[in-house]
């Protein structure tokens, strides 16, 4: 079993092991409901998905997605395309154990944000606290 939950933990799930699909997607829908330059996801079966506390606001993000997310800290939990009925993507950030999810793709490199790779890197924050 695979647990997560959003930002302030009004919104709890679980879902099955049987993951697939993990990938950083790099599409800017992603990107602009999130905030960030790519998103991790994985999919399960819906039947295998349930929420375990709260209930998520939702946003039909494109003419065949919908998105959830928590409606009081913002964050995005799932997405499902009409065109892949019986599945949701769930984000891999969100989950407790997000090692448990490692991307194994990337998706929407076209649309990639073309950042350096080689940047400064810190263990915590630039100043040390």
């Amino acid at each position: 079993m695979l647990t997560g939950q959003c930002f302030c933990g009004a919104i709890r799930y679980e879902t099955g092991e049987r993951i697939r699909n993990q990938t950083l997607c790099h599409c800017t829908i992603c990107r602009r409901t999130s905030g960030a330059p790519a998103v991790a996801w994985f999919t399960v079966a819906t039947e295998d998905f349930r929420y375990t506390a709260g209930e998520p606001a939702s946003l039909r993000s494109s003419s065949h997605g919908t998105r959830t997310f928590c409606p009081r800290c913002g964050t995005q939990l799932t997405f499902t395309d009409d065109a892949s009925p019986g599945e949701i993507d769930v984000t891999t950030g969100s989950l407790d154990a997000p090692d448990r999810a490692l991307p194994q793709s990337h998706i929407f490199v076209a649309d990639a944000l073309r950042w350096p790779n080689d940047l400064p890197r810190y263990q915590q924050s630039r100043s040390g606290s």
